[in-house]
């Protein structure tokens, strides 16, 4: 099977390209083809990630490769990208995060499902196995969820988006472990001359509160804890000795079956809460997020 990966700077491009190329850890699946926003970029990755070939233009990789991964750090270049490759009929794996809006995100879903080309998106933390193995099984040993503390690294001020750059991984780990449904957000800047904030969140009526802290300044793990009817689950992100393979393995899987992993709810309703967010983070007051419909 061969790849192309569109966008060479993120670091997760060369990552990708030498867990296939170099370590071969997916059986014959490589990456064959890259382009990049910069030809020293481009040529970084091909270096390092042993890939034979950079293309002058992303188009250039249609016909010639059995999947695409886009690679942009942010997400408002995601989707015009995908759309051409969708409509090329091939299969696509967007890195996080999906989209800029949910409207372009359901647009180009909604279209890839009529022809039916599989496109999948998603974070990395919530594949790591102590995630889906130890923090899954503490969860279900906690009972029902009534309130839920998590936190990261992330700059509302971010040049790659804001809030989307980083608090995906947040906002994806959420609803990868107690599911969708979010309704509401709030953010609340700290003061002057600290850049972190906090934000709540509200899931549907009878569901857990969430209280998500945003670290710009500070060390900060990825740290998720929940308290339940029965118990209390706690996780503090742990890295596979890969922690792209799971990851990796999910989109080969979709290339190779055309079966998606995730359904649209649960692509999209994290980029439902990002824009909720950064709204939110915007104007100071809070922001109901209108639902997505789960076909």
């Amino acid at each position: 099977m061969k790849i192309g990966i569109v966008g060479a700077e993120n670091s997760h491009s060369i990552a990708v390209a030498k867990t296939l190329n170099v370590e071969k850890a997916c059986g014959s699946a490589r990456v064959a083809l890259i382009w990049g926003e910069t030809r020293a970029f481009a040529e970084k990755a091909a270096l390092e990630g042993q890939i034979p070939e950079i293309v002058k233009k992303p188009q250039d990789m249609i016909g010639r490769v059995d999947g695409v991964m886009i690679d942009h750090r942010h997400a408002r270049y995601h989707i015009p990208v995908a759309d051409m490759f969708v409509d090329a009929g091939m299969p696509v794996f967007v890195d996080k995060p999906f989209s800029w809006t949910v409207k372009e995100g359901w647009d180009l879903l909604i279209k890839a499902r009529k022809k039916g080309i599989p496109v999948t998106s998603f974070s990395a933390i919530p594949e790591q196995s102590a995630f889906q193995k130890d923090f899954r099984r503490q969860i279900r040993a906690a009972g029902k969820i009534l309130s839920i503390e998590t936190s990261g690294p992330c700059d509302f001020k971010s040049k790659w988006g804001g809030v989307f750059f980083y608090g995906i991984h947040q906002v994806d780990s959420l609803i990868k472990a107690f599911g969708t449904g979010v309704k509401s957000v709030q953010v609340v800047k700290a003061s002057k001359g600290n850049p972190n904030a906090v934000a709540i969140l509200n899931y549907e009526e009878g569901g857990a509160i969430v209280s998500m802290n945003f670290i710009a300044q500070g060390k900060s793990a990825f740290i998720f804890r929940a308290f339940g009817e029965k118990g209390m689950a706690f996780y503090e992100n742990k890295y596979d000795p890969n922690p792209y393979l799971t990851g990796v393995k999910k989109f080969l899987g979709m290339f190779r079956t055309g079966k998606e992993p995730f359904s649209l709810k649960e692509i999209l309703e994290p980029i439902a809460v990002l824009e909720a967010l950064d709204k939110s983070w915007k104007k100071g007051k809070k922001v109901n997020i209108k639902q997505i419909p789960d076909i």
